[in-house]
C-alpha cells in the first residue's frame, strides 16, 4: 500500500488540489510539505496532534516537512471558524509561544540533517512593504472571490476585521515565499483551511506560472461536533503542566463509542489491518479500544513511562483502588486556609475542577462531588490542613478526579 492510499484508507484525505501529481510527488518522497502553526498560546493543544502525526507519517515516507511557525500571521489572526476576532497579543507573547511549539513539535518530527525545516514567517512577513506587497500579490486575488471563501462566511454576518481579511493574503504569501525560497511544493492543512490554501496556489501559478499543490485533512470530532482537542470548553493541551498525562490519558479514554475507531485509524501508527480487525468489536470490547488509543497517544505525547503511569492509576482508580502516587495533584496556595480549614468550593476552583465557586457550588448541591469517596452536599463544607497534608481526592461527576494538598 502507498502511503497516498494508507491516508486515504484512514480516513486523513478530505480535498486535494491535483490527485494524481499529489499522488506522484508524497509516494516518491519528492514532496516539501508545509504545516502553519499560529502561536495563539504558549501550547500546542490535541486539536494539533493530527497535523503533527500525518507530517510524521509524510516523513516517514521520505518526504521533507516544513513546520511553519506563525509568527507573523498570529499578529493578525486567523478568521476560520470562529464567529469573534482573536485576542490580539503582543509580538513578545507570540515569540514566546513560538519558543515553546518548537520544543513540543521536535518530540514527533525529525530536524536532524535536513530532514525537516522549522520556519517562522515573522522572518519575511514583517519585513513586507505595504505598498509593494499590494502591487506584487493584490492583482492575484478576488475581492469577490475571497467573501465567498467558507473560512469568512461565518465572521460576515457579525462583522469582519479588515485586519483579519487579510489573514489569506498572508497565508497564500506564505506558500508562494517557501515556494521560491525553500523549495516548498505542497500545503497540507485543515478542511476549513480550503479557501486559504487554494489562495497560495492560485498565488504561485500565476505569478511563477509554476505549479503547486494542496490537500486538506478531515478535522476528526467527537460526537457532539465539537472541534477535536476541546472538552467541555477547556483545550487539551500538550504540555504537561496544562494538561497532566493522566488527564490526557482520560480526554482520549473517554471518547465516544462511535469515535474510538475514528481516532485509531487517524491519529495511531497502529498496522491498518490490526485496526479492520478492531472494526468488529462492540460491546465492552469497545473500552478495550479506548485503553489502546489513550494509552497509544499518551506514549507518542508523554512517552511510555508516563503512559504505563496514567494507564495503570485509570485502571486502579476506576477499578475501585486508589492510586493516589500518579492521580493528577493540585499544591493548593497557603493563602486559600483560613483558621486551619479551606473551603471544599474554593478547592475544587484552585484545582481546576470547576471555573468558578457558583459552578462549585451547584455541582456539589446536586450530589455530583465525592471527597475520599464520601459524598458531599454541603457546599459550605471545608478541608482541615491535617487532610491537606495527607492528600485529599475531590472527585467529581463518575470519571474526574484531582488530589489536593498544602504546600
Amino acid at each position: 500500500m502507498t502511503i497516498y492510499d494508507e491516508l486515504k484508507a484512514r480516513g486523513l484525505i478530505a480535498q486535494v488540489t491535483d490527485e494524481e501529481e499529489i499522488k506522484d510527488l508524497i509516494n516518491n518522497g519528492k514532496a516539501t510539505f508545509y504545516i502553519g502553526f499560529d502561536c495563539t498560546a504558549d501550547s500546542l493543544t490535541a486539536g494539533h496532534f493530527m497535523a503533527l502525526t500525518l507530517m510524521k507519517r509524510l516523513q516517514m515516507a521520505g518526504n521533507k516537512p516544513i513546520a511553519l511557525i506563525g509568527g507573523g500571521t498570529t499578529m493578525i489572526g486567523d478568521p476560520s471558524g470562529r464567529t469573534d476576532m482573536r485576542k490580539m497579543l503582543t509580538k513578545e507573547d507570540i515569540d514566546h509561544n513560538a519558543e515553546c511549539f518548537k520544543r513540543q513539535m521536535e518530540r514527533f518530527i525529525n530536524f536532524g540533517d535536513g530532514k525537516a525545516l522549522m520556519l517562522n514567517n515573522a522572518d519575511w512577513l514583517l519585513n513586507l512593504n505595504y505598498v509593494d506587497l499590494l502591487r506584487e500579490v493584490g492583482p492575484c486575488f478576488s475581492v469577490n472571490n475571497m467573501l465567498r471563501a467558507e473560512c469568512y462566511k461565518q465572521r460576515m454576518e457579525k462583522g469582519l476585521s479588515f485586519l483579519e481579511f487579510n489573514y489569506m493574503i498572508m497565508q497564500s504569501y506564505d506558500f508562494y515565499y517557501m515556494f521560491q525560497h525553500y523549495g516548498c511544493n505542497m500545503e497540507f492543512g485543515g478542511d476549513d483551511q480550503w479557501s486559504n490554501m487554494l489562495g497560495g496556489t492560485e498565488l504561485i501559478r500565476r505569478k511563477l506560472g509554476k505549479d503547486a499543490y494542496a490537500m486538506t485533512i478531515t478535522l476528526l470530532t467527537d460526537s457532539q461536533g465539537k472541534k477535536m482537542g476541546k472538552t467541555a470548553g477547556n483545550a487539551v493541551w500538550l504540555d504537561p503542566n496544562k494538561t497532566s498525562p493522566f488527564d490526557f490519558y482520560q480526554y482520549w479514554r473517554n471518547v465516544g463509542d462511535a469515535d474510538v475507531l475514528k481516532c485509531i485509524r487517524m491519529l495511531t501508527f497502529l498496522p491498518l489491518e490490526q485496526i479492520d480487525e478492531m472494526d468488529r468489536w462492540e460491546g465492552e470490547q469497545l473500552n478495550k479500544a479506548k485503553e489502546i488509543l489513550a494509552y497509544e497517544l499518551t506514549s507518542m505525547v508523554h512517552g511510555k513511562e508516563e503512559a504505563d503511569k496514567a494507564q495503570n492509576a485509570a485502571r486502579q482508580i476506576f477499578g475501585g483502588a486508589a492510586d493516589h502516587e500518579h492521580m493528577p495533584t493540585t499544591v493548593l496556595d497557603a493563602a486559600l486556609v483560613k483558621d486551619g480549614q479551606v473551603g471544599l468550593l474554593a478547592a475544587m476552583v484552585a484545582a481546576g475542577l470547576c471555573a468558578s465557586n457558583r459552578e462549585a457550588r451547584q455541582l456539589v448541591q446536586q450530589g455530583g462531588v465525592l471527597v475520599d469517596g464520601e459524598k458531599v452536599t454541603d457546599p459550605k463544607a471545608t478541608l482541615s490542613e491535617d487532610q491537606l497534608k495527607k492528600g485529599v481526592v475531590i472527585k467529581k461527576g463518575k470519571k474526574t478526579y484531582q488530589k489536593v494538598t498544602l504546600q
